[in-house]
């Protein structure tokens, strides 16, 4: 709105009303405005504070990835207040874990350079064209998610240095020959069991609903009918992407193009060196490196030199070399020294980098390529229609944020202006909602008090890349009870369920008392049937009732042992287990293997042990939370 008040600017309205903002803050004082722009702490660790700010992001994060890995199931999920409440919940511990972690690290006096993080960062396949960093899709990529370059490497380097404390945890567990045996035996042992099913639909369409049983029951769980608030939402949608395929260009255009940015279709120019590095900034450092120098200068094999004196111990051991690279992958002047000799067998002088002095010797250059013009001409193309493509999708855009400013109670005018349809919904809770309509800013739009509650158009909300939309909402319901007229059946399906489960559970409960004093004759009585033997492992087929078979004791002197469990549909299964089985052992590979994976769960449990070592001793506060108690 603040743009549309700057675009007013001379309006007489708009003078009044900066004029009135004005008196206000002379009256008043600004101490409070200024205050409210603290940023809110969403949890305070050991004084440590993660904001609500960034928290929103992390969550909003984590949401738009489960969203795109379960799809509908997971709007479904979010549909329900109280699993969002244990979402967020669940996604703020993990931020707080994260940082309990961090600073256990720097305690522990763990560290990543810059050099490291750097690395990281060019090996990051995100960043990559043709399977090689490229900076323009790095700071691409990183405005899109809203990052500077230092707040990314600060990320990584945080990363990385968490990933070094997880590791030396995870790498200080075992396993015994002994123990991997035993374990092995229990984890491949099967048992043999039969199953009585006592289906609850059968119980439930026997169950009579009294009207007051379904009235108490709605009276007593109002939340389980509850209709969210809601509201009616149009929007216009505006990208690029349908304007690309009527943009035609010719070849020549695409040659020119070629001509002119020879850069962008080369490889770059590698250079291969070895090197030696003495560590420091000081004198010593200096002196000792300067007589290295001296000696090489004098006919000593660099190789050897750099075996025996060099500090870079990874390289040293193969006599300095390190990898082919290219500019923008080293420190600036390393780099600049290593490219500016001029052919294999040239030595630098003393390089002063922020590690220390280096000598470096030129092994090897791989030139630039300049790729064939019919090799990238399909790529050009497709740039220069992106590129015509946005010319236009920008100019629409303002004419679209021009258009909905001016006609502010319609979309129609705004519609027609651009060419667009408008998108109308049925009532809709925002927060369920995907797609377009899922975008943060656009969810925080649609709540705003001129478009929830003025009904005005939204500004132009950017949602991607050359992707934008504007919104209104038409109507608006709050949240409410239905009325029990409405949901009188649910009601009724939902208590005659209820009544069903203890019903069949009351059943079950008699037969076991009868089978465990050895009696049988009341299965055959009420017309059941145990199944036919089946053997089963610890993973299935039905997880529930193999966690209850092998929970069971083990059967003796031929004598059944009998559990209850239920089924993923909610039937009552009595499990009747008649023998274990014990299997033959694999060999030494094998045992190999199963060994790994109980050091791994070993390390998960030593990783949950520590956190919660961790939270125990630290000061952890959440201070929106318990604002919102008071």
């Amino acid at each position: 709105m603040m743009e549309r008040l700057r675009e007013g600017a001379n309006s007489i309205w708009v003078k009044i009303i900066l004029s009135l903002i004005i008196l206000s803050f002379v009256f008043a004082g600004v101490g409070s405005y200024l205050a409210s722009g603290n940023e809110q702490v969403a949890a305070k660790i050991n004084g440590k504070d993660i904001s609500q700010r960034q928290f929103e992001q992390v969550y909003q994060n984590e949401r738009n990835r489960m969203q795109q890995r379960m799809g509908d199931y997971f709007s479904t999920l979010m549909s329900d207040p109280t699993y969002v409440k244990q979402f967020r919940q669940s996604v703020l511990d993990r931020m707080v874990n994260d940082e309990l972690i961090q600073q256990r690290a720097n305690k522990l006096g763990l560290s990543v350079s810059d050099a490291q993080v750097k690395q990281e960062i060019l090996a990051m396949p995100a960043f990559a064209v043709d399977g090689v960093f490229n900076n323009e899709q790095y700071n691409m990529a990183l405005r899109r998610a809203g990052f500077t370059p230092d707040q990314f490497a600060e990320t990584i380097r945080k990363d990385m240095l968490r990933q070094q404390f997880l590791s030396a945890l995870q790498g200080s567990d075992f396993v015994l020959a002994d123990e991997a045996d035993e374990l092995r035996k229990l984890e491949s042992q099967q048992r043999v069991v039969r199953t009585l099913t006592l289906n609850l639909a059968d119980f439930t369409q026997k169950v009579k609903v009294t009207d007051k049983e379904a009235q108490d029951f709605y009276d007593q769980n109002p939340n389980l009918f509850t209709r969210p608030a809601q509201i009616k939402v149009s929007y216009i949608e505006l990208s690029d992407k349908g304007l690309t395929k009527d943009i035609k260009v010719s070849e020549q255009a695409a040659e020119t193009y070629y001509k002119d940015n020879q850069a962008k279709f080369s490889t770059a120019e590698e250079r291969e060196v070895s090197h030696i590095l003495i560590k420091g900034d000081t004198t010593a450092a200096k002196a000792k490196a300067e007589a290295l120098l001296a000696k090489l200068q004098s006919g000593a094999n660099f190789a050897e030199v750099a075996k025996q004196s060099s500090d870079d111990t990874f390289s040293a051991k193969d006599g300095g070399k390190l990898e082919w690279f290219t500019k923008g992958m080293m420190d600036p002047a390393f780099e600049q020294e290593a490219f500016a000799l001029a052919k294999p067998g040239d030595m630098s002088g003393l390089v002063k980098s922020s590690f220390g002095y280096h000598i470096i010797l030129l092994d090897g250059i791989k030139a630039g390529k300049v790729k064939p013009f019919a090799d990238v001409k399909a790529t050009i193309v497709a740039e220069l229609q992106h590129q015509q493509a946005a010319d236009e999708f920008y100019k629409l855009k303002s004419k679209l944020a021009e258009v909905a400013f001016e006609s502010p109670d319609s979309l129609d005018a705004a519609a027609e202006a651009v060419n667009a349809k408008i998108v109308n919904t049925g009532y809709i809770t925002p927060a369920a909602e995907k797609g377009v309509l899922a975008n943060k800013q656009v969810q925080e739009t649609l709540q705003s008090p001129e478009v929830h509650d003025d009904g005005m158009n939204s500004d132009v909300i950017e949602v991607g890349p050359e992707h934008v939309i504007v919104v209104r909402v038409d109507d608006a319901r709050a949240e409410a009870v239905l009325p029990f007229k409405d949901v009188a059946a649910k009601v009724t399906a939902m208590v005659a369920s209820q009544k069903g489960e203890q019903q069949a559970q009351a059943k079950a409960d008699e037969i076991m008392a009868d089978l465990r004093k050895g009696k049988d004759d009341i299965v055959a009585k009420d017309g059941l049937s145990f199944s036919g033997e089946q053997t089963i492992n610890r993973s299935g087929p039905n997880v529930n009732i193999s966690n209850v078979a092998f929970s069971l004791p083990k059967p003796t002197a031929g004598k059944t042992t009998y559990g209850i469990a239920r089924d993923n549909n909610g039937n009552v299964e009595i499990i009747a287990l008649d023998k274990v089985v014990n299997m033959k052992l694999a060999g030494d590979k094998v045992n190999g293997q199963f060994a790994e994976q109980i050091e791994q769960m070993f390390a998960q449990e030593d990783l949950a042990a520590t956190l919660k070592t961790l939270r125990e001793s630290a000061e952890i506060s959440y201070p929106m939370q318990d604002s919102s108690k008071d």
